[in-house]
């Protein structure tokens, strides 16, 4: 028997609708242009997306945020360590000196001094301040005598007191007083403690970083008590602070210059009031002023332990502005020849 032919398999019926077309193309290069395109765009895997540039732009300003600051940090320690430096040296130029001495001995006075000289006046405040203790002056003190001859002009209503006026009103100290100054360069800084018994526990306060010491002394009270407790000699009381402090090792080192001061109530005392009857060691003439300015400074020489070094004192009246500059003048070149080279004068 003949074989069967096969059979075809069944076709698909035909699609209906429009037939499916691909995009024509006017020419291959165009075709290559798409396709170039399409890679660049989809395949290259160099091309960072939107959001990742993003990112890496963000980081990059982070990191130049954190490079400034660091600079500017260096930058402001430079400076803080350029100001330390020049701090440290100021400090190690300036020249402290205390003001140290019982009551009454014209530390005030000398402080007065230092800033008429220098050329710090007195303000309007200041000045009415220094009214008040004038007319307290008028009744009491060692200068009653010289404010009542010009009691017509201190009582005008308009009165300002003159610098004289000034350095002979007299006023307790209390706490601590302070006066800055300048001479060729160098800074000076003079301190004023109380002298009265109760002021004197705040003396430690001013100790730190002294240069010098300028010890005050009245020369004119040998025959005068202590008004705290009315019975010490005040030149007794001077000598014995004296010998408390040049003795004192924290001062081993310190410049400590005596100043006997009120030299013009010394020259009226001893033509009257013999030193003798309140000294019974002294010897010479008591109503010779140069017997007695030379016993004055063995009395205080004698308390010093350490003779290595000569007592530098001068015979001073504060009240004195010309007596003043010219003592002041010596000590300073005394003081700076001392300390040259802590002070660096260089």
């Amino acid at each position: 028997m003949p074989d069967k032919a096969e059979e075809e398999p069944p076709r698909p019926p035909p699609l209906s609708g429009p037939p499916f077309l691909l995009p024509s193309f006017s020419s291959t290069a165009a075709m290559s242009g798409v396709v170039r395109t399409l890679s660049r765009c989809l395949l290259s895997p160099d091309a960072p997306s939107r959001s990742g540039g993003e990112r890496a732009a963000g980081g990059e300003g982070k990191e130049q945020q954190s490079r400034d600051s660091e600079r500017e940090a260096r930058r402001r320690s430079r400076e803080i360590d350029a100001m330390l430096a020049r701090e440290r040296r100021s400090v190690r130029r300036l020249v402290r000196i205390l003001l140290l001495g019982a009551g009454e001995s014209g530390k005030s006075t000398f402080l007065k001094q230092m800033r008429i000289i220098h050329g710090r006046e007195f303000d309007q405040k200041a000045l009415l301040e220094f009214r008040a203790t004038i007319y307290e002056n008028i009744l009491k003190g060692e200068s009653v005598k010289y404010f009542l001859d010009n009691l017509d002009r201190i009582g005008q209503l308009n009165y300002f007191p003159s610098k004289q006026d000034i350095l002979l009103a007299r006023k307790a100290t209390k706490g601590i007083v302070e006066h800055d100054f300048i001479i060729k360069k160098i800074p000076f800084k003079m301190v004023d403690v109380g002298g009265q018994r109760s002021q004197r526990q705040k003396w430690f306060q001013c100790f730190d970083g002294i240069t010098s010491i300028l010890f005050m002394v009245s020369s004119s009270e040998y025959d005068q008590v202590l008004m705290e407790d009315r019975r010490t000699n005040r030149l007794v009381e001077s000598m014995n602070i004296f010998e408390t402090i040049v003795n004192n090792k924290l001062f081993f080192n310190v410049s400590i210059i005596l100043f006997l001061n009120k030299m013009d109530l010394l020259v009226e005392k001893v033509r009257s009031v013999s030193i003798k009857k309140y000294f019974s060691d002294f010897r010479g003439d008591p109503h010779r002023l140069e017997d007695v300015q030379r016993y004055l400074v063995q009395c205080f020489d004698r308390k010093r332990r350490n003779r290595s070094k000569p007592l530098f004192h001068h015979f001073t009246t504060a009240i004195d502005t010309e007596n003043i500059r010219f003592v002041f003048h010596a000590v300073k070149d005394t003081i700076l020849q001392e300390n040259l080279k802590d002070i660096m004068l260089q």
